[in-house]
């Protein structure tokens, strides 16, 4: 016979919830991306990512250096583009590396402000029950005042020295709870707001700021406008238009440089004429590092060189004068450049001969040597003498694709279309000398124009820029040189009777490192049991 026991029912145990995985991934990046450990390393390395845009010329600013890099590293340049070597600042993964520092500051700060501002609002604690346990302790001190006078005179002394003070009466006596140093927790705050806002405003300057690039030849013919079409490269923002460009004009009358005996430049200094907004022209100057502030744009001499002045006179006898700057290739002046003349040999039919074009391409040296050699002896022009070979043909440039107009076209020498007719040495050129060519043309070296190349720049978040270092820089000084710490103080009345004076007991807290915090503590407790006021 089996045996049933009656059990009483009982309800089904509720089965735990069971965690939603997708949330706490979630939650848990969230947290790891706005750790300050997170932020440290990601502007670790938003700086290394700033790198190759230091090694390797960059588009936005130079495109004809990049052109000379492809040219010079033909196999290693593609590669490196690939991987946005030449585009660094405007890259995925420099963008990448900026949203997520971004995002991880703001995730770092807001709590972090609602916790400051929590305990700025919040009384200091009161004493521990033994405060000989604290790492700061003094005790047993007699004052012949009564407790609540001894409390309100600490109180009083703590409050002169910038303490957070909070007097509390307990039933053996006073407590006296005081703070001091919440400047740090606000420093830290500082700086990272001021980081917040450089990010921001260095995002809102690549959208709203623009730059060109103008390489200007003195003269008054050989002046500029700020139209796109006259600057030799320019970069406007996505959010600027051409229409947005500040409107002037310049022209350079002078140009002025200083060099040291080894060649290193002394000092620059450029003399241009300026019109804004189809004003009157006036004189200005400026230096390396004295820009030229217009209204809406800002011009920054950052390199100079030489415009050699050649006459070309053709077979029907007319002539053509180029003014042609030639890049410096290395600290001495040593430039290289090309002359060419694609309106030369036409007859006075009309008839023009593509065939009959003329290009000239060399060296010029400022301070040439007496040894031949095709290197400059000197920047300074004491001795100027120009190299150049002669080409005659086609130059390509009636074909629609873009060139550069420092360099001959070398598809058309390669396939026979341009071809040299100054033999295999270049031909020595003086101010004032003539070339005669095998058909009977000649050339003459007139002299030489100096040229300044500007940059012209328009940051609208430059003064933000400015604001934000300087705040970041203060919440940085703040944060290292003030210090959080908290002191207590209890007064009993001695021997239990308050009319018999007064037992102080110290205790002191530093809530960070602070090896400053014994001696500090010391000159309290000395102070508050010998009545100091």
């Amino acid at each position: 016979m089996t045996v049933v026991e009656d059990r009483p029912a009982t309800a089904e145990a509720p089965r735990p919830k069971r965690p939603n995985r997708l949330w706490a991934l979630l939650r848990n990046s969230w947290r790891q991306l706005t750790s300050m450990r997170t932020a440290l390393v990601l502007l670790f390395l938003l700086a290394v990512a700033a790198v190759p845009g230091s090694v390797f010329p960059q588009r936005g600013v130079n495109r004809e250096n990049v052109a000379e890099y492809f040219t010079a590293n033909p196999k290693l340049a593609p590669v490196l583009d690939r991987f946005f070597a030449f585009d660094v600042y405007s890259s995925p993964w420099f963008a990448a590396i900026y949203l997520l520092l971004f995002t991880s500051l703001v995730g770092c700060v807001l709590p972090r402000l609602r916790e400051h501002f929590r305990a700025l609002t919040t009384v200091p604690p009161d004493a521990p029950k033994r405060m000989e346990r604290l790492p700061h302790h003094d005790g047993g001190h007699r004052r012949p005042e009564e407790p609540a006078a001894v409390a309100a005179e600490i109180a009083k002394t703590l409050r002169r020295r910038r303490f957070r003070t909070r007097v509390r009466e307990t039933p053996d006596g006073w407590t006296v709870s005081a703070e001091k140093g919440f400047l740090k927790e606000t420093g830290n705050l500082f700086f990272h707001v001021a980081m917040l806002g450089v990010l921001i405003g260095v995002g809102f300057g690549s959208w709203y700021g623009w730059h060109g690039n103008r390489l200007l030849v003195e003269g008054q013919d050989q002046g500029f406008c700020s139209a796109l079409p006259q600057f030799d490269e320019s970069v406007l923002g996505p959010r600027v238009d051409a229409s947005d460009l500040p409107d002037f004009c310049m022209r350079m009358t002078d140009f002025e440089s200083t060099f040291q005996t080894t060649g290193q430049p002394k000092s620059f200094e450029a003399s241009v004429e300026v019109s804004e907004n189809g004003g009157e022209y006036r004189p200005e100057r400026f230096t390396v590092n004295d820009p030229l502030r217009l209204d809406g744009a800002s011009i920054n001499l950052i390199g100079q060189g030489y415009a050699p002045i050649l006459r070309y006179t053709d077979r029907f006898g007319a002539q053509q004068t180029a003014v042609v700057p030639f890049l410096p290739t290395d600290l001495m002046m040593t430039s290289e450049g090309v002359v060419q003349f694609p309106d030369v040999n036409v007859d006075p039919n009309g008839k023009r001969d593509p065939k009959l074009q003329m290009g000239f391409e060399g060296v010029f040296l400022p301070t040439g040597g007496t040894d031949g050699s095709a290197l400059s002896q000197f920047p300074a022009e004491e001795n100027p003498v120009l190299y150049l070979a002669a080409y005659r043909g086609d130059l390509g440039l009636d074909s629609g694709k873009p060139g550069s107009v420092y360099a001959l076209n070398r598809d058309k020498i390669d396939s026979g279309s341009l071809q040299k007719i100054s033999g295999d040495r270049p031909h020595v050129l003086r101010p004032g000398e003539k070339w005669t060519l095998d058909d009977g043309t000649t050339l003459e070296f007139v002299g030489t124009k100096r040229f300044a190349t500007l940059s012209i720049r328009h940051d609208p978040t430059k003064l933000s820029l400015l604001v934000g270092s300087v705040i970041g820089l203060t919440g940085l000084m703040m944060s290292l040189y003030t210090h959080r710490r908290r002191v207590w103080f209890r007064v009993l009345a001695a021997d239990g009777d308050p009319a018999g004076g007064s037992v102080i007991e110290a205790g002191g807290l530093p809530r960070t490192d602070y090896p400053g915090f014994g001696d500090e503590f010391a000159a309290l407790t000395r102070q508050m049991k010998e009545g100091t006021r």
